[in-house]
């Protein structure tokens, strides 16, 4: 076998697309195709969002390098049996990919995963670890087989600090260089044909996406909890939080903290939290006649659309 392998990679953005392709080039190997998926779901229309990220991703396309933007798992695995790949590296690709794209690649698929398996299998690890107030993230690189994160192992690393107020733009610096770490590791193992470690199924957990009661505040939780779910949307994005009913308002809470602060006191099981920063919101709809503005839910043909990454 050569030692330069022909890879294809299937990612989010276009800063992990260039770290992994950037990592893919130091190790001496050959991306030819990038692959991003234009909707959450295959065999469904297009996100709001991907014509902007599209129009992104063209932009920082490397020379030479292929964009595919399938519309199904089954138009994904056609289009890449004709590059002849040695293996796929994936990190945050939405679709859970079916046997038949996992057997395309002559040495498979390997995925990056946010979490140190197998804790936190499923399409969220980084939101649970936030929503469960995890003080830190791990990181695996393993072979990809048809279950979800269940494949054995080829490097793992935790210790990545999840600070208070972090946001995916703050993670990253932490993150990114641990990913590039530990898929350099990973390509040499490929190449070695290193089977990886099996994973323990017995200390598994799952991570699936938040439930639609999560856009509501429970004050018959702690304040943490509170707290926590609050830092949890505000990973998701710029003005995301759950819904509060505060008096005679609703309000969507964007920051609160544990100790005494300037703003709105609410009163949890425990104790108080304080709503540090919040806009109101209109609507009477969702539980507690609260508004609900995101439907969430964890359908079974998602695989880490992560960290967004």
């Amino acid at each position: 076998m050569a030692d330069q392998l022909r890879l294809g990679i299937a990612s989010f953005g276009p800063r992990e697309f260039q770290s992994l392709h950037d990592t893919c080039l130091r190790e001496g190997h050959r991306p030819v195709v990038h692959v991003y998926c234009r909707s959450m779901r295959p065999n469904s229309a297009s996100d709001d969002y991907a014509p902007a990220a599209v129009g992104s991703l063209v932009e920082h396309l490397p020379a030479g390098v292929d964009l595919l933007l399938p519309g199904s798992a089954a138009g994904l695995g056609r289009s890449l049996a004709g590059y002849d790949l040695d293996l796929l590296v994936v990190y945050g690709f939405s679709w859970r990919l079916p046997p038949e794209v996992l057997a395309v690649p002559r040495l498979g698929v390997i995925n990056i995963h946010c979490s140190l398996l197998p804790a936190y299998r499923g399409p969220a690890p980084v939101l649970w670890a936030i929503r469960n107030g995890d003080a830190e993230l791990g990181v695996t690189v393993h072979r990809m087989d048809e279950g979800f994160d269940t494949g054995p192992v080829l490097a793992q690393r935790g210790a990545i600090p999840l600070d208070d107020r972090v946001t995916p733009q703050s993670l990253w610096p932490h993150l990114g260089p641990v990913i590039q770490d530990l898929l350099a590791v990973a390509l040499e193992r490929v190449l070695a044909d290193h089977p990886g470690e099996p994973q323990d199924g017995s200390r598994a957990s799952h991570a699936g996406l938040m439930e639609p009661e999560f856009t509501v505040v429970d004050r018959t939780r702690t304040a943490r909890e509170v707290h926590n779910q609050v830092r949890t949307f505000r990973f998701m994005g710029p003005g995301l939080g759950p819904t509060v009913r505060v008096r005679d308002q609703v309000l969507r809470v964007l920051r609160t903290r544990l100790d005494p602060a300037e703003g709105l006191r609410l009163e949890c099981a425990d104790g108080p939290v304080w709503i540090t920063e919040s806009v109101p919101v209109g609507g009477s709809e969702g539980p507690s006649g609260l508004e609900d503005p995101s439907g969430l839910e964890d359908p079974s043909d998602f695989e880490d659309p992560s960290v967004p990454a």
